[in-house]
C-alpha cells in the first residue's frame, strides 16, 4: 500500500472589518470574534477545519482596513476561489480583499516589522451619526500643536508600561514607535501611530493623554512625565475603542504582498 502525501499551502490574506459588533479578533468564550468567522468561512472553502492567524488582536469595537493574517490547508484553491468563497461565508461586516500563498516560514504576526493604527477624532459641537462608529466625539478643538510637541517627546524605543492595559499579557513593555502624524480635514482630526508592534490599548492610551493636553487640560511636557513613570494611572482615560482602525501591516519585500489603498 501507497500512502498519500498531500501538500500543504500557506495562504495570505487581506481582511477589512467593522469591529462594531464583535468582541474583537481573538476567539473568546462568548461573542462574535473575527478570528472565528474567519476560519469557520475558510474551513468550508478548504473543506477541512482551519484556524486563522491575525497579525495582531484588535480589541472590541476596533476596526481594520488591512489586516493581515494567514493559515494553511492542503486544499488546492487559487487566490480567487479563496477570496470568493470565504467572502461567500463571511457576514457583511468582515471582507478578505485579497489572498496570495507564501512561503511557510511566512508568519501574519511573527513576520511583521511595523503595524500603523489611525485614530479618528470629530470636532463639531453636535454629536456625529455617520461617524459615531468610526470616530470619538469632541465638542471643542483641540490644539494640535500641543499634541504634536506633546508627540515627540514619545517617540523611539521606550518603555510603555504607562501606556499598556493591566491586562496585556506581552512580556515586554518596550516598544519602538517611529512616528505620530495629526492631520485636520475640516471638523476630523485624525492622528497615526506607526510602531514595530503595540501593547494591549496602547494608541488609545496614547490618544487619551494627547488629547487630554489638546484640550489644555495639561502641558505637552505632561506626556513625558507620564511615560517615565511607567505607572498606568498616571495616564488617565483611555480614548473609546470605535475610533480607532488598523490601517496598515508592513513586511519585509520578499513577501510582495498588496500595498493597502492610499488614504
Amino acid at each position: 500500500m501507497v500512502a498519500m502525501v498531500r501538500s500543504t499551502q500557506r495562504v495570505a490574506l487581506g481582511i477589512e472589518y467593522d469591529g462594531t459588533s464583535f468582541v474583537g479578533w481573538q476567539i473568546q468564550r462568548s461573542g462574535r470574534s473575527i478570528q472565528a468567522v474567519l476560519s469557520k468561512a475558510a474551513s468550508i472553502v478548504a473543506n477541512h477545519p482551519v484556524t486563522i492567524s491575525g497579525s495582531g488582536r484588535t480589541d472590541a469595537g476596533v476596526h481594520a482596513s488591512y489586516q493581515v493574517a494567514h493559515f494553511d490547508s492542503e486544499a488546492t484553491r487559487t487566490s480567487r476561489q479563496w477570496v470568493l468563497g470565504i467572502n461567500s461565508n463571511l457576514p457583511d461586516d468582515v471582507a478578505v480583499k485579497w489572498a496570495q500563498e507564501v512561503d511557510g516560514e511566512f508568519d501574519a504576526r511573527r513576520s511583521a516589522i511595523l503595524r500603523r493604527y489611525r485614530y479618528l477624532i470629530m470636532e463639531r459641537d453636535t454629536r456625529p451619526v455617520f461617524l459615531r462608529h468610526r470616530s470619538w466625539w469632541s465638542r471643542e478643538k483641540l490644539d494640535c500643536g500641543a499634541m504634536t510637541a506633546a508627540a515627540t517627546t514619545l517617540l523611539g524605543e521606550q518603555d510603555f508600561s504607562a501606556f499598556r492595559a493591566a491586562s496585556c499579557q506581552s512580556h515586554t513593555p518596550m516598544r519602538r514607535l517611529v512616528s505620530i502624524a495629526l492631520r485636520r480635514t475640516d471638523s476630523l482630526l485624525q492622528l497615526e501611530f506607526t510602531a514595530n508592534a503595540f501593547l494591549q490599548h496602547m494608541v488609545r492610551n496614547l490618544v487619551g493623554v494627547l488629547t487630554k493636553i489638546g484640550r489644555g487640560e495639561a502641558e505637552p511636557g505632561w506626556a513625558a512625565e507620564v511615560l517615565a513613570s511607567r505607572d498606568r494611572t498616571k495616564g488617565g482615560v483611555a480614548a473609546p475603542p470605535q475610533g480607532l482602525a488598523l490601517i496598515r501591516v508592513t513586511y519585509p519585500d520578499h513577501y510582495d504582498l498588496p500595498p493597502p489603498a492610499s488614504g
